[in-house]
């Protein structure tokens, strides 16, 4: 089933379908970004190298501009990307523990 635009919506039903189509891209993106904390787990060599509180500014800035250019609500990336950020973290932390211990 195609997805219409959100312009071209005409009911309620069709603006909900619309949105549970966009959360299942949403998922799968999201799912996409953490295979990439999973190889940041694999290739830093200490669990200190995990936490980069510069690259995280960084991230978030990032999507921060994209969203304001986007013209999305204020604050909403720097919100949204502030928990994504420190989910990956905490991911990322015990994706290393287990590598580690494998290691030893």
């Amino acid at each position: 089933m195609n997805m219409l635009l959100a312009s071209e919506c005409q009911t309620m039903a069709e603006v909900r379908a619309g949105v549970d189509a966009l959360d299942l891209e949403l998922v799968a993106l999201l799912s996409r970004r953490f295979g990439y904390m999973d190889a940041a787990a694999r290739i830093k060599a200490g669990r200190n190298e995990v936490r980069d509180e510069a690259r995280k500014a960084q991230v978030i800035a990032n999507a921060s501009a994209a969203a304001a250019a986007a013209g999305l609500p204020a604050g909403l990336a720097e919100a949204l990307w502030e928990l994504l950020v420190e989910t990956s973290i905490a991911h990322e932390l015990v994706q290393w523990d287990a590598l580690h211990a494998q290691r030893v």
